[in-house]
C-alpha cells in the first residue's frame, strides 16, 4: 500500500490535475491502463524480491552485466533527483497556500523526512508511512464536493478516445511514466528484502500489492474527476497541482480547495521519503553492499549518505532563485521513460530465468502479459519521444 500510493506524488497529482482539467473525462480510460500495469508489474517486483533476495539495480547487474547495471543506476538516480525536485515544490507550492513560505517549508520538510527515515526503526518507519498514506482520502471527499458527471466518468474509463496532438499523447504517456514509475518499481523489490519476507508471506503480499495498487488508481481517478467536474468545464487550464487547488476554490469551496492542498502536502512528504530510499537502495546494491533500515549508519554509510545526498540536492534546487524548475520536470519525465522500458524489460528476462525465479518462473500467460504491456509502454513512449523531439 505505501509503495502503491507513494506514485500518487506531486509529479503524479500535477499530471492527473492536468489531464482533468484539459481534457475532461475523456482520457481516464489511460489511467485505467496505467492501474493494471502498476498492479501486474509491481506484483512480480514484489515476487522477484522476496524469491532472489536481492533488489533490482543488484539483479540487473548480476543478470545482464556491470554496464548495464551501472547504466540503469545512473539515469535512475538523475530522474530521481528531479522527481525529488517535484516531491519539495509540491510542498513549497501547497505551503504557500496557506502563507507559509518555502524557505521555510522546504528545509522543514527535508528535515522531517530525513529524521524519520534515519533515526528511526522499520517497523517504526512503515507504521508512519502507512498514517501519511491516509491524508489520500482528501482527493476522494474533495472529488464528491465537485459534483462530477459519474455517467461521462464511466464512459470516459472504459470508452478509449485519443486526440492525435503533442498534449494528448505527452499526457498519456506521463499518466503511464508516474504511475508506473522506475523508481516505485525498484523501491517494491528492496523493501520486500528489507522487511525479510519469506515465500510464504508471497500470498499475503501479493494482496497488499493489489490493494496498493488498486487505490493508486483510485486517487487518480478522483483527482480528475474533481478538475474535470470544475476547471475543465470552466474552460480553466493548469499546469500544477497547486493551481489547480487554487482555482477549485470559487468553484467547488474553499474546502474543496484546502483538502486538495492538504492532500498535496501529505503525498509529497509519503514520496518525499521513499524516494531517495528507492534510490539508496539501488545505490547499496549496485555496489554490493545491500544495507536495509534497521542498520546503523556505521554498517551502511553508502545507504544513509546517498539518502542524505539526495534530499539535500533536492531541497537546494527549490530554493535556489531562478532555478530552471520546468526544465528539470520535464527532463525528469523523459528519463523516467527512457528508463522505464529497459526496466521492464529486464524484469521480464528476470521472471523467465528459472536459475533466478526457481518454482516461481513465469508462466507463458503471465509472460505474454508482460510483453503486451512492455509494447503498450513502448508505443506510448515512442509517441511522445516523437512528438518531442521530431515532428
Amino acid at each position: 500500500i505505501i509503495a502503491g500510493l507513494s506514485d500518487d506524488d506531486p509529479a503524479g497529482i500535477t499530471t492527473y490535475s492536468t489531464l482533468g482539467a484539459d481534457y475532461g473525462y475523456q482520457l481516464l480510460w489511460t489511467l485505467l491502463i496505467s492501474t493494471f500495469a502498476l498492479i501486474i508489474f509491481q506484483d512480480l517486483g514484489a515476487r522477484i524480491g522476496v524469491v532472489t533476495r536481492q533488489g533490482m539495480i543488484g539483479l540487473v547487474r548480476q543478470k545482464y552485466g556491470a554496464r548495464s547495471g551501472m547504466l540503469s543506476a545512473t539515469v535512475l538516480i538523475l530522474a530521481n533527483i528531479g522527481t525529488m525536485t517535484a516531491e519539495f515544490a509540491g510542498i513549497a507550492a501547497a505551503g504557500e497556500l496557506f502563507g507559509l513560505s518555502r524557505y521555510i517549508s522546504v528545509p522543514l520538510a527535508a528535515v522531517i523526512v530525513s529524521f524519520l527515515v534515519l533515526k528511526g526503526s522499520f517497523a517504526r518507519i512503515e507504521k508512519v508511512f502507512f498514517a501519511l498514506s491516509a491524508v489520500f482520502l482528501a482527493y476522494v471527499i474533495s472529488g464528491f464536493l465537485a459534483h462530477p458527471n459519474w455517467g461521462s466518468a464511466f464512459k470516459g474509463l472504459v470508452v478509449p478516445t485519443m486526440p492525435l496532438t503533442h498534449d494528448a499523447i505527452y499526457l498519456a504517456t506521463a499518466t503511464l511514466g508516474t504511475t508506473l514509475a522506475p523508481w516505485g518499481l525498484a523501491f517494491i523489490q528492496s523493501y520486500a528484502v528489507d522487511k525479510r519476507l519469506t515465500r510464504d508471506d508471497l500470498k499475503l503480499l501479493r494482496v497488499d500489492v493489489w490493494t496498493g495498487s488498486l487505490l493508486t488508481g483510485v486517487i487518480g481517478f478522483f483527482v480528475v474527476v474533481t478538475c474535470a467536474a470544475t476547471l475543465n468545464a470552466k474552460g480553466i487550464s493548469v499546469d500544477d497541482a497547486s493551481k489547480a487547488a487554487q482555482a477549485l476554490e470559487p468553484l467547488a469551496g474553499t474546502l474543496a480547495k484546502d483538502l486538495f492542498a492538504i492532500g498535496l502536502i501529505g503525498a509529497a512528504l509519503l514520496a518525499a521519503s521513499i524516494l531517495p530510499l528507492s534510490t539508496a537502495y539501488s545505490v547499496s546494491d549496485l555496489t554490493g553492499r545491500p544495507a536495509a533500515l534497521n542498520d546503523k549508519f556505521k554498517d551502511a554509510p553508502l545507504f544513509y549518505l546517498t539518502f542524505g545526498f539526495i534530499t539535500l540536492v533536492s531541497a537546494l534546487l527549490i530554493l535556489l532563485p531562478g532555478a530552471p524548475l520546468i526544465k528539470i520536470l520535464i527532463l525528469t519525465q523523459i528519463l523516467n521513460a527512457v528508463l522505464l522500458l529497459p526496466l521492464l524489460i529486464y524484469m521480464f528476462g528476470i521472471s523467465r530465468d528459472a536459475k533466478l525465479m526457481g518454482e516461481y518462473i513465469a508462466t507463458k500467460a503471465m509472460s505474454l502479459t508482460y510483453l503486451v504491456i512492455i509494447g503498450v509502454v513502448g508505443v506510448a513512449i515512442f509517441g511522445m519521444l516523437w512528438f518531442t523531439f521530431i515532428k
